[in-house]
Order: structure tokens, then sequence, then C-alpha cells
């Protein structure tokens, strides 16, 4: 197999135009696996456009959790992940109902986080413990946490959702920094699961402040999966294509950007004669950095990680997801 960036890139392609696919990136991947894509978007995002497009195949650049919200959108397409152990470490600090303790360690940091999962703590006991209570699911989590939420939300929409809701309390899960942003937003009390993000909850005050020394005249935008002491410093907080939409309409033309530095080749590319800089040089996510163009085109190639949502699963998963859309 040719290594010759420019020769992988016409193998895909080609392969593509025959296998009536689309390839979807989110922002977070690596450059040259963005300048391949037909799209590059957030997470769900994509999923919608890929189910309105006329093809067989959505070969899906991203983590676990947004291949399997592809197949529940578009089931009756083939969706490959083209790196299977592309997993998300916040998504994986719920279950559905799969009772497990488990210590895990993030690769990629000098000082990983760590969580551990008490075997009594699942949705479903989190339910028991507040009956009918409606529950948000954000949409980084699993097939089965959708199945058993009430509705999906996005960072972009997770107010108006919990507000859609009846009652004066919802469960959140499971990013309690995006939850407590919520939170602080809505009237409404906010039962927060204990997860996050491993790249946004290493951001601190102090790389706040750095970073306003370093650059005075830059906005300085944050993602809602950081902290609340970051967010409440942050000058606009919003998801990545919100950051996006915000920057090239801005008058600004310097702004700190506080996620993944993946953004920052699109951000750069879609505005350049404005001038980004990222809030942390490390916030680098190292599953969303799995996928090459080597792996694309073996995923074309073999056919490998298929990923497919059981229909037991996708329908209740798909439900939540309809409401969501329902609302916003």
């Amino acid at each position: 197999m040719s290594f010759d960036p420019s020769a992988l890139r016409d193998q895909i392609l080609r392969l593509k135009e025959e296998k009536r696919a689309l390839i979807l990136s989110h922002n977070y991947q690596r450059d040259e696996v963005q300048e391949i894509a037909d799209f590059v978007g957030d997470s769900l995002e994509l999923s919608r456009i890929a189910s309105t497009r006329d093809c067989d195949m959505i070969v899906f650049c991203g983590v676990h959790f947004m291949a399997e919200s592809a197949s529940i959108l578009s089931p009756e397409k083939t969706v490959l992940l083209p790196e299977q152990g592309a997993g998300c470490p916040m998504a994986d600090m719920i279950k559905a109902d799969e009772p497990r303790q488990v210590r895990k360690k993030f690769p990629g940091f000098d000082n990983p986080p760590s969580y551990v999962y008490p075997p009594e703590f699942t949705l479903r006991d989190m339910k028991k413990r507040y009956p009918g209570v409606p529950v948000v699911a954000y949409v980084n989590t699993t097939a089965e946490v959708k199945a058993e939420s009430d509705i999906c939300c996005t960072s972009a929409n997770v107010v108006r959702v919990i507000e859609s809701l009846p009652g004066d309390t919802v469960i959140c899960v499971p990013d309690k920094n995006l939850s407590m942003w919520a939170a602080k937003n809505t009237k409404k009390k906010v039962i927060a699961w204990d997860g996050y993000c491993n790249v946004h909850e290493r951001v601190t005050v102090k790389d706040v402040e750095r970073a306003r020394r370093e650059h005075p005249r830059a906005v300085l935008m944050a993602h809602p999966e950081c902290r609340l002491e970051v967010l409440e410093r942050a000058d606009h907080v919003t998801s990545t294509s919100g950051m996006l939409r915000f920057a090239t309409a801005s008058p600004e033309s310097e702004f700190v950007v506080g996620t993944e530095i993946g953004l920052m080749y699109r951000l750069r590319k879609e505005n350049p004669h404005k001038l980004f800089y990222p809030l942390r040089n490390d916030m680098v996510c190292p599953n969303m950095k799995k996928t090459t163009l080597q792996s694309v085109l073996r995923a074309f190639r073999e056919n490998i990680s298929v990923v497919r949502v059981p229909e037991h699963i996708r329908i209740p998963a798909k439900g939540s997801l309809d409401r969501m859309l329902d609302v916003v």
C-alpha cells in the first residue's frame, strides 16, 4: 500500500465513488482527513446530513458514538468507523444498565484523569432514584443510553431542550460541565451525572488568565464541556459549529479557541485573514486523532468496523433524537 498522501487520497476518492459512499469528518479530525471528507462538522449535524443523501455507505471519521448516531438515522446504509478503537471516554462514563466497577486511564496525557464507576450507578439506577424525572442525554453517549433517555441534546441546544420538558427538575447525562452550564442558564433544577470530557476538563482559570495576558486583543471562545469557572470567564460559549459561525460573523480579528485543536484547521481555512490561538496547546483528543488516510482506505477496501445499532435499541434511541429535533 502506498503511503504517499496524494496517492492515498486518489485511492480513497475512487473507492468512494465505486461504493456510493459519503465520507464524514468531525471537526476534531486530522487536517488531511478533513480534506477528503464530503462534509465536516459536529457529530449529529453530520449524521443528519448523511440521512438525507442518496448513498449506500457512510464512512464516519470520528468516534464510536458518532457512527452509532449515523446508523440510528440511516439504518438502511452501511456505516463504517475507520478506527474501531476510536471511542469516547466521556460516553463510556455512563452505562444504561450494566453494573461494573472500572478505573479507566486515558492515554496521551502526562497526568491522566481517572474515573470510578460505582457498580450501583447506571442510568436505570438513577431513574429509579428520581422517578418521573425526565432524562436528557447529550449526543455524546452510546445508543443504549440514548434509548434509555427521554430526549437528546447537543451542546448548542441543551437549555432549549431542558426548558421544553415538563416539571421543574431534569436529569442531564453524562457531562457535568455541560449540565452546570445549563443549570446556570435555566430556572430548572438540573441533576448532573459526574462525567466529563478529558480534553475540556483539564482547562483551568489559570489557562484563561494566561491567554488573556498573551493575547489581550483576542476574543475568548469556550466549549460548554469546559469547567463552569472557565465558561464564566469566556467571551463566548458555544459548540464547535457555533465557534465557526461566530468567528466568521465577528468583526474581531483575533480569537482564543477553547476546544480541541482540530477545529483550528477549519477556523483558519474559513477565515484566512484572522488569527486563532489555542487556549491550551495540549487540547488534543487521542481518539479523534486515531483516524488516518491509511485507516480510511483500509476501511473501504476491507469493509471493516461496520457499526450497526440493533433495532430494539435503534428505535427508542431515534425517538430521543426525534423529540430533540421537534424542539429545535
